[in-house]
């Protein structure tokens, strides 16, 4: 287990245990992802809280200005205790690994998506039946993103299997092929 996972682990174990304890597991883990989208868009927040500079009490005063009201209890609660240890800058892994631990409990399947262009509203719904048959389970979660490079269509990632049918991948298949052949 890399030294990360090692760490982050027990904090997202703990605020799992307490989400469910008070029956706000899905509010916790809707919280987590917009916390999380924030996070890696804000290079300033990231280093602020990284800071030694910058006194736990400080840290633990600005995330409450900044999320108090719009986070449940148990969520300001991991978030004072990372400031308090320290562990805030490895917040970002804590909550990956609480939504990992969230999709484990629920059964819930990620799917992560990579699109030439963005996918319309019916074929994200087409998409979604097939990766609920695909992956054999009723909820499955995308995780959408555009890449211009694969030219057409779109790459699948459901944990390790891959299901490429992008055009930049059928036109590497092909070579592949022909370098066989020759």
């Amino acid at each position: 287990m890399p030294l990360l996972n090692s760490i982050s682990t027990p904090y997202a174990e703990a605020l799992l245990q307490v989400a469910e304890a008070r029956q706000e597991t899905d509010v916790v883990a809707s919280q987590a992802k917009e916390l999380l989208a924030i996070w890696s868009e804000s290079a300033e927040l990231r280093s602020a809280m990284a800071s030694p500079v910058f006194e736990p009490e400080a840290k633990k005063a600005a995330l409450a200005k900044l999320f108090g009201d719009q986070l449940t209890p148990s969520f300001q609660n991991l978030l004072k205790l990372l400031a308090d240890r320290q562990r805030i800058s490895v917040l970002d892994a804590v909550l990956l690994r609480f939504l990992e631990l969230y999709r484990e409990l629920r059964q819930i399947t990620l799917a992560k998506v990579v699109s030439a262009v963005p996918l319309s509203e019916a074929q994200q719904i087409e998409l979604n039946q097939k990766v609920q048959a695909i992956a054999g389970t009723e909820a499955v979660e995308f995780d959408l993103s555009v890449d211009p490079a694969l030219i057409g269509g779109f790459v699948v990632s459901l944990g390790s299997q891959v299901i490429d049918a992008s055009l930049s991948g059928q036109v590497r298949r092909l070579g592949l092929a022909l370098a066989k052949v020759g």
